[in-house]
């Protein structure tokens, strides 16, 4: 069983994306998964469409795992279970700590905020946060107001970028 869990660990550091396939994700073309996001138990619930950006700590929940209280209370209910699949669109990033919840569908073009907690589907287009999450503007406002404050280093090398930042931010 260690050795099992080793290989499973290296597995995942070495190519998340193969990794969850393996478990049962769904997983579109040019998408980033990061090593620390969950799944659940369910992982073949869960479909990602092309370019999706799933961040650190994120969880996905295709359960109801609240019925544990009710499968407690009767014979009758010692055998419920609630389920739902999980979809993402094209072109979607799920910001940190993120946890999406059973039967949410995200649309196309949506950025999902930091530590939000999705209960809800979420509509292509749209900017969600908060928890539980909710849309907070359109992918068209909020391109519009950070178009006026990025910087343009995505191309710059590792120094080229720290000394920028630096002269900019630091000084």
């Amino acid at each position: 069983m260690f050795i099992k869990t080793l290989i499973d660990r290296m597995q995942l550091k070495k190519d998340p994306i193969k990794y969850y396939r393996k478990k049962g994700v769904t997983i579109g073309k040019g998408c980033k998964v990061y090593s620390s996001v969950s799944f659940g138990s369910e992982p073949y619930l869960v479909t990602l469409g092309d370019n999706v950006r799933v961040t650190g700590g994120c969880k996905f929940v295709t359960h109801d795992g609240g019925l544990w209280v009710v499968r407690n209370m009767a014979q009758e209910y010692s055998n419920v279970e609630k389920f739902g699949k999980i979809v993402v669109g094209n072109n979607v990033h799920i910001g940190i700590n993120t946890v999406i919840m059973p039967g949410v569908t995200i649309g196309n073009n949506c950025i999902i905020g930091v530590g939000a907690i999705v209960t809800k589907d979420i509509p292509d287009n749209s900017i969600a946060a908060g928890v539980p999450a909710r849309v907070i503007k359109t992918l068209d406002e909020y391109k519009e107001k950070k178009l006026q404050s990025v910087d343009y280093t995505k191309n710059l090398t590792y120094e080229e970028k720290k000394k920028y930042l630096v002269d900019k931010y630091c000084r």
